[in-house]
């Protein structure tokens, strides 16, 4: 029993070295330019460890972008189910401080080529939960309620990968506050006043 939790404590860190090690590449070249020797190198591994885990360097970009969508899905359930939170700066807030706690693996995708896959499924999460919003509202939207979800799940990753882009010149609360504002101005979510 001990020495199974030993080997996969092992195993753990052996995957968080490569997963460090080529997103910390892939921050710095794109990822035709990457080789399995250049992430092994970097992490520290041989190349067997790499292929015991990943099939190429496509398959741990994958699994890296699974991980992350998986993990922020989670991480918005933990915050949606506290239906104490009537701010709309409250959820996303805690949306912002997850960006800036991964920031090594935000910087890296929104700074590469590659970026298309990643963008494509963060924009799917974030049109789908305002949709969510839109449709338990009372109102009487001028705009269809589709039209407004992809436009401002547009408008979100747009403001997201700028922050990221810009090395997050403004801290997660800020960028909440104003997130909030541009929401309440398309009716996304009723204003606080």
């Amino acid at each position: 029993m001990e020495t199974t939790a030993k080997l996969d404590r092992r195993i753990i860190r052996s995957k968080e070295a490569i997963n460090k090690a080529f997103l910390t590449l892939f921050s710095e070249k794109e990822l035709e330019q990457i080789t399995i020797n250049d992430i092994a190198e970097r992490a520290n591994v041989n190349r067997g460890t790499i292929y015991l885990h990943y099939t190429d360097k496509y398959d741990l970009l994958d699994k890296c972008i699974e991980e992350h969508i998986h993990q922020l899905i989670a991480f918005c359930g933990e915050h949606e189910s506290n239906a104490q939170l009537t701010s709309m700066v409250s959820d996303l807030k805690p949306v912002f401080d997850y960006f800036a706690e991964n920031a090594l693996f935000f910087t890296a995708i929104f700074s590469n080529q590659r970026a298309s896959l990643f963008r494509e499924r963060l924009l799917q999460f974030v049109a789908i939960n305002i949709k969510e919003k839109l449709g338990k509202q009372d109102l009487q939207p001028e705009i269809d309620n589709e039209l407004n979800a992809q436009f401002m799940a547009s408008a979100f990753t747009g403001i997201l990968e700028w922050w990221i882009r810009n090395k997050m010149p403004h801290s997660p609360d800020f960028m909440a506050s104003q997130v909030r504002k541009l929401y309440e101005k398309n009716e996304v979510f009723p204003s606080l006043s």
